[in-house]
């Protein structure tokens, strides 16, 4: 008899094991989901004036066949390409991205502190213990100081000297002195690094469409509106908040891990949760009357003339994500924490300040901006603290031994395997690890 497998979350992880386990054609599962939708941080909302958002800045790339193969069915060729551009606004200019190998677009006097900075670093043996180190030992003092240090605060709103640095890879960009010199002698721009150098998104529906496609697959193993408020590991049962209760074998977590650990009652663990921090992102959107006055794709905003990190010319990615007309839309993202705490009722304010303030609008343009929609993002980004992977060391084992399986961006708690295609395919690989599927 098959074992039962449960689902909590019907999230990028949590669709792509329901997707695997139909897949392989496994019939004893159910999942269920809190929301009224699928998809999780990557589900799209339209609102009452035509314009559709995600929950923040989503682009579509993929290190993984399986992935690749699956995104061709479920979207077929309902889909635009882009290549990035990218840039960062800084000193009321703009320096394409990354900005490490784009410096040569700064002032005079700051190329050369960044220069110097890059050097000294190259000559400093350093073993750093944490990234706010790690980041003057890479960059030096010039970049570090201009881009590197308040961009990331912007971001994680936590502070960097209490965040490990082992989850970069290809998060960020490292530097090629060589490179960079020859970049700023020759006015070369340097903008191809990185897996997400070119995009794709969907044509309709904003990113929450991919996920709606996965419906079809397994509507009838799917339950939403079904938030699970207790986890009885002893009798393997999970009690949702209409009373609802449900038995199972095998249990695949994707909500917060550190919420999981208070439903399911695991005292033993509270301590170790105070190390799994999270930030907060509100995602603003505006819908502006007017043609859209750039190609750029995103913008990064170091400097604390603005409260957001990120916008997005979110019209740029799909024509459909604007109503039928002469608009744009912008989707302004901003972090925030107890480090760095934002007013929810003034964020929208705050906002169109910030664009004013960095030159993105004109005091003109308020009266074009016709829709202003804000998402909450509670748990937007998990913070690679520097106890984190020490709590999950613990955490981790002692739920596989109870036949629970905790994945995805914050089931993992691992931002650094937190992008759409590392979440799906943790729900495929978890099942086929349950499974045996070689």
């Amino acid at each position: 008899m098959e074992s039962k497998i449960l689902i909590i979350g019907a999230g990028p992880t949590g669709l792509g094991a329901a997707y695997r386990l139909q897949e392989l054609r496994y019939k004893n599962w159910q999942i269920f989901e809190k929301n009224n939708y699928v998809g999780g941080l990557s589900a799209s909302f339209k609102d009452d004036k035509g314009f559709t958002w995600d929950v923040g800045g989503h682009v579509l790339f993929s290190h993984y066949e399986y992935f690749d193969r699956l995104l061709d069915k479920i979207l077929g060729k309902d889909y635009l390409e882009h290549i990035r551009r990218a840039f960062i606004r800084i000193v009321d200019r703009w320096v394409p991205y990354p900005f490490q190998n784009n410096i040569r677009y700064l002032p005079k006097d700051k190329i050369i502190q960044c220069l110097l900075g890059l050097f000294q670093a190259r000559q400093r043996k350093s073993n750093p213990r944490n990234f706010k180190e790690w980041i003057y030992s890479v960059f030096g003092y010039g970049i570090a100081k201009y881009f590197m240090l308040p961009h990331n605060y912007k971001i994680w709103a936590h502070p960097l000297e209490k965040m490990s640095y082992g989850w970069i890879a290809e998060r960020v960009s490292v530097v090629d002195i060589k490179k960079i010199l020859g970049n700023i002698i020759f006015c070369r721009n340097d903008t191809v690094w990185g897996p997400n150098s070119r995009f794709r998104f969907p044509l309709s529906g904003g990113t929450g469409e991919i996920f709606k496609r996965f419906i079809p697959y397994i509507r009838d193993n799917l339950f939403l509106k079904k938030e699970a408020i207790k986890i009885d590991i002893a009798n393997k049962e999970v009690i949702f908040n209409d009373g609802d209760k449900r038995k199972y074998d095998i249990l695949i977590n994707t909500m917060p891990l550190d919420e999981f650990i208070k439903r399911a009652g695991l005292v033993q663990f509270f301590e170790m949760i105070k190390e799994l921090k999270h930030n907060g992102v509100f995602i603003v959107g505006l819908g502006i009357q007017k043609q859209c006055p750039s190609n750029k794709c995103w913008i990064y905003f170091p400097e604390d003339n603005c409260p957001f990190y990120r916008i997005t010319y979110f019209s740029n990615y799909s024509p459909n994500n604007t109503p039928e007309g002469n608009y744009y839309s912008l989707m302004c993202e901003t972090a925030y924490s107890e480090h760095r705490p934002k007013d929810k009722e003034k964020i929208i304010e705050d906002t169109i300040k910030g664009l004013i303030n960095t030159g993105i609008l004109s005091e003109d343009d308020k009266k074009y901006i016709v829709s202003g929609y804000l998402i909450e993002a509670a748990y937007a980004y998990p913070v690679p603290t520097l106890n984190r992977d020490k709590a999950l060391e613990f955490i981790q084992p002692y739920l596989e031994q109870n036949g629970i399986y905790s994945c995805g961006r914050f089931g993992a708690w691992k931002y650094e395997i937190g992008n759409m295609d590392h979440c799906v395919m943790q729900g495929k690989e978890v099942v086929d690890k349950i499974l045996g599927v070689k």
